[in-house]
């Protein structure tokens, strides 16, 4: 939870620019019915600032699988690397889905880390994205 009182105005902002998903895991607001939590892509604790340059959409298990963490290991090279940035970087430079669309295959060292270190492919997330496509939700099209 933030230290930082985040505005109502800048949440909405922030929620609005992120397409209303988790932009580690693309679980999309809509879907799953309920409000996906203001993230702070380098953590207070880290010295990040609650600025809107620093704040992104993520669903409550990848924004508490994330914690204070701003790098992982990446377990192809073993190699320290930042995180995956949401703001900064783009999605499909460092991610792409199965064919089935069911999991995220990390691509760059920093995708690879971060898919370990958010569990972006937990088995109940897993099970709802095939429910997803199914019902053809997800993968998003972007």
């Amino acid at each position: 939870m933030s230290r930082t009182f985040i505005p109502k105005a800048v949440r909405e902002r922030v929620a609005a620019e992120a397409g209303y998903r988790c932009r580690y895991c693309q679980t999309q607001q809509a879907v799953v019915g309920m409000p996906l939590h203001i993230d702070h892509i380098i953590p207070e604790a880290a010295g990040g600032s609650s600025e809107i340059e620093n704040l992104w959409l993520a669903c409550p298990l990848c924004n508490n699988y994330k914690g204070t963490q701003t790098h992982a290991t990446d377990p192809v090279s073993g190699e320290r690397v930042p995180l995956f940035n949401p703001r900064a970087q783009d999605w499909h430079v460092h991610f792409r889905w199965t064919d089935d669309g069911t999991e995220i295959v990390g691509l760059s060292p920093t995708g690879r880390a971060t898919v370990v270190a958010l569990k972006l492919n937990r088995a109940p997330l897993r099970r709802a994205r095939r429910r997803w496509v199914r019902a053809g939700w997800h993968p998003p099209a972007d």
